[in-house]
């Protein structure tokens, strides 16, 4: 099965789980202002549409629905991820989308959701590449650069599921934003970056043949919306999301996004 194949399975297993939560007596939030921050930079989850500038992606419809399904209404903002944590911790926004991952370093500053989605890593390099196969061969090319975000789950994966877990690691080159990375895999500055599958399908989608993904997946991770501690917002969403994956709303999307669209089309 390719990996477009494997991932959306693997998702479409997650979101058919059993719940034993129903569609009875969501919460009502009367028409509250909730303020959600993304980053807009991993497609099909969530990004600018290049020909219109329109937001959109599957988090952006997820969160529609939440906030429909909970009777709140949503104002989008837009945040780097080297601040968007510590700016929800601190209240500066009341939840956070960016396809980030659940774990225990994170809660430590914030909370999260019940997950609402299931990922896995891929290599992401251009699709003339034949120097190496996937991480084993990558991290045995010793002449081959990776990029990543510092403090994001495909950074550490970089450091100790491919290289050699040293943090500091010359071959890794530094970005400020996943974007950024994949700019430079482009434009030959460095070889590979390591994504989600959700991102990485969404770039091969866009690349117009210039991209590829390579090797199995490199472990999977569960995605969360995240608040600050202790927030009233947290039990309703939960509830919602659970409604979503019950009803079969979270698997409609998920083939809507990772089936059905096409970027650039």
């Amino acid at each position: 099965m390719s990996n477009t194949g494997l991932f959306l399975a693997g998702l479409l297993a997650f979101v058919l789980m059993p719940l034993a939560a129903s569609a009875e007596a969501l919460p009502d939030l009367g028409g509250r202002k909730v303020v959600v921050v993304t980053e807009n930079a991993y497609p099909p989850l969530q990004f600018v549409d290049p020909r219109t500038g329109e937001r959109k992606g599957w988090e952006y419809d997820a969160m529609d629905e939440i906030a429909k399904r909970l009777n709140f209404a949503v104002e989008y903002r837009n945040a780097s991820w080297d601040v968007m944590i510590q700016a929800v911790a601190d209240g500066q926004y009341d939840i956070g989308m960016d396809g980030i991952t659940i774990n225990d370093e994170r809660k430590a500053k914030i909370d999260f959701s019940a997950p609402y989605m299931r990922s896995e890593q891929f290599m992401l390099v251009r699709a003339d590449e034949t120097r190496f196969t996937d991480a084993g061969s990558f991290a045995a090319f010793s002449d081959g650069l990776i990029g990543a975000q510092p403090g994001t789950t495909p950074f550490y994966t970089t450091v100790y599921s491919v290289l050699d877990g040293n943090e500091q690691n010359p071959r890794i080159k530094l970005f400020e934003t996943f974007g950024a990375t994949i700019l430079a895999l482009i434009s030959g500055d460095i070889d590979a970056v390591l994504t989600d599958g959700t991102a990485g399908e969404g770039y091969v989608e866009s690349s117009g043949g210039g991209l590829k993904m390579i090797g199995g997946p490199l472990g999977s991770e569960d995605f969360g919306f995240i608040f600050a501690k202790g927030s009233d917002l947290i039990a309703p969403v939960n509830a919602a999301i659970a409604d979503m994956k019950a009803d079969g709303t979270l698997e409609k999307l998920t083939v809507k996004w990772f089936r059905d669209y096409k970027m650039g089309e």
